[in-house]
């Protein structure tokens, strides 16, 4: 099979819109960033996260959910996580995983999650006291010199497509923001070092490069993602932006179900 390092797109001609700001920063102020990732909400489970979300209210200024907020993207599961939010007080921002698709009714859930106040990133950035967050589902595909290259059959050519057009959309939320301090919030991860700890034959469909070398292309405070449910909670773009595992079963600072980051 071909592999290619080389960059993946181009800058993306659409012109993006100014990103919607919810309240403004004071001056030196540190933002308290929960982030969470694969909840994994299932049909019988409405409640399960009632708690989190009060304690949330006390300890972060806002949260960002990193996909896999359903189990199999069911019309019940999204109202049972949506009335769970409807107890969280703060802002959220959040995206959607590959589990929040498998029932083929991904706008249904994100317009559930929506109605409870969850803002669903993608070609549009959100602000928060001065922080910036953009963030997209993101794709597979591997890392570095194994990244996965379109070449061949119209399916791989496809599933290579798929990347690129999760990283056009990204590149366009960043390009909408102006602030100092800026967020990215991805399903997939965009480096192989967090994704270490789980089996090395599907690396491929845990992450991709790519979205990491549209992240280097713009100054980026931290980025978080799920997905990798058995990787590692710290590392590093190519260019030094510091990545976080943000998946449930992944040990955080403080043995705390969520990453706390102090922006």
């Amino acid at each position: 099979m071909k592999t290619e390092t080389r960059r993946a797109a181009p800058k993306p001609a659409a012109q993006p819109q100014a990103a919607a700001n919810d309240e403004p920063a004071q001056q030196n102020e540190t933002v308290r960033v929960a982030a969470l990732g694969d909840l994994h909400m299932k049909e019988d489970a409405g409640g399960y996260y009632k708690d989190l979300f009060l304690e949330l209210n006390d300890t972060a200024d806002i949260l960002c959910l990193a996909g896999d907020l359903t189990d199999f993207g069911k019309t019940r599961e999204a109202e049972n996580l949506a009335e769970d939010l409807r107890h969280l007080k703060i802002p959220a921002v959040g995206v959607l995983g590959n589990h929040d698709y498998e029932c083929g009714q991904p706008e249904e859930v994100t317009r559930i999650l929506r109605q409870a106040g969850l803002c669903m990133l993608g070609e549009n950035a959100h602000v928060h006291k001065g922080v910036g967050f953009a963030g997209v589902k993101g794709f597979g595909g591997g890392f570095g010199r194994r990244m996965l290259g379109a070449f061949g059959e119209p399916a791989v050519k496809a599933f290579v497509q798929e990347t690129i057009e999760e990283c056009h959309k990204l590149e366009i939320a960043l390009r909408s923001l102006r602030t100092e301090k800026k967020i990215v919030v991805l399903h997939y991860s965009p480096i192989e070092e967090t994704v270490v700890g789980e089996p090395e034959q599907i690396y491929a469909y845990l992450g991709c490069s790519r979205l990491a070398e549209t992240i280097d292309r713009f100054d980026i405070t931290a980025v978080v993602h799920g997905h990798a449910h058995r990787g590692t909670y710290k590392g590093k773009t190519p260019k030094g932006v510091p990545v976080f595992n943000v998946a449930a079963g992944i040990a955080k600072e403080e043995g705390r179900t969520y990453a706390l980051l102090e922006i």
